[in-house]
């Protein structure tokens, strides 16, 4: 007769299922971190040739002034070249670094954070003037306006939101508009609305699971996606406590809304 305690077909006790549980969701917490960082490196490259573009664009008239200046042998010429290197340099070096801080997790918890100086990184992290594409950019967002957040964490959202709204309107005359009120019930509200292609009604019931991409057809490198960007800037966007919602009407536009909790200390 085989005796209980040896008998391997009998439950796990209900203390030891509890561990296993909470070793899963531990393992499950890490993975979720390490997408989210992967998340990050993946709009790093996504935005990696317009910067090598952009980066083209400044360095081409300082090689040339530069040696238009030397072949002139100019001493008042020479300083007008260094003061333009200067600024360029300081241009390139200030777009470099909110690239950069894309890829960087700051590790600080949520603080009370101006949100304007947040959409306007999250636009220059493209490392492109936006009117190059024809885009007209309006940043309507009150200049004293905070919310309890993890600045990084936004600063993610909204540039993946942000380079949703470019690729949607590339190859047409389009209008991005970022905007954010405060709300009676002390809340703050984020609005990200483009006038691209929109989403049709069968894709935005998915837009938000993972791996579901609405660009996996496009021709254009710059169009397509994975379709982990807007399960991240989900994930995001709730551990802040608040929510993402969206609205669009297909050849028309699309609205990204996100709901935040505003700052303690206001």
């Amino acid at each position: 007769m085989t005796h209980p305690a040896n008998d391997q077909s009998m439950p796990p006790s209900t203390g030891h299922v509890g561990q296993q549980i909470d070793g899963l969701e531990r393992h499950l917490a890490s993975m979720q971190e390490q997408v989210q960082r992967l998340q990050r490196l993946a709009s790093v490259g996504t935005v990696s040739a317009m910067l090598a573009h952009e980066i083209n664009n400044i360095m081409t008239p300082i090689v040339s002034y530069t040696q238009y200046a030397l072949e002139r042998d100019d001493a008042d010429l020479m300083r007008t070249a260094s003061e333009k290197t200067l600024r360029q340099a300081k241009r390139l070096t200030g777009l470099c670094e909110r690239v950069l801080g894309l890829a960087t997790d700051d590790q600080m918890g949520p603080i009370d954070t101006f949100i304007r100086p947040l959409a306007v990184d999250a636009v220059e992290c493209l490392g492109r003037d936006l009117d190059s594409d024809n885009i007209e950019l309006l940043i309507e967002i009150p200049e004293d306006l905070k919310a309890r957040v993890h600045a990084s964490s936004l600063q993610q959202v909204l540039f993946n939101l942000v380079l949703n709204a470019r690729q949607a309107m590339l190859g047409r005359r389009g209008r991005l508009v970022i905007s954010a009120r405060r709300e009676k019930d002390g809340g703050v509200e984020i609005s990200v609305a483009d006038s691209g292609t929109g989403i049709r009604p069968d894709d935005i019931r998915r837009i938000f699971e993972p791996f579901y991409s609405t660009k996996v057809h496009q021709a254009q490198s710059d169009k397509r996606g994975i379709g982990l960007g807007l399960t991240i800037c989900q994930q995001l966007v709730e551990e802040q406590a608040g929510t993402i919602a969206v609205e669009s009407v297909y050849g028309a536009g699309t609205t990204f809304t996100l709901t935040l909790p505003a700052a303690e200390c206001d």
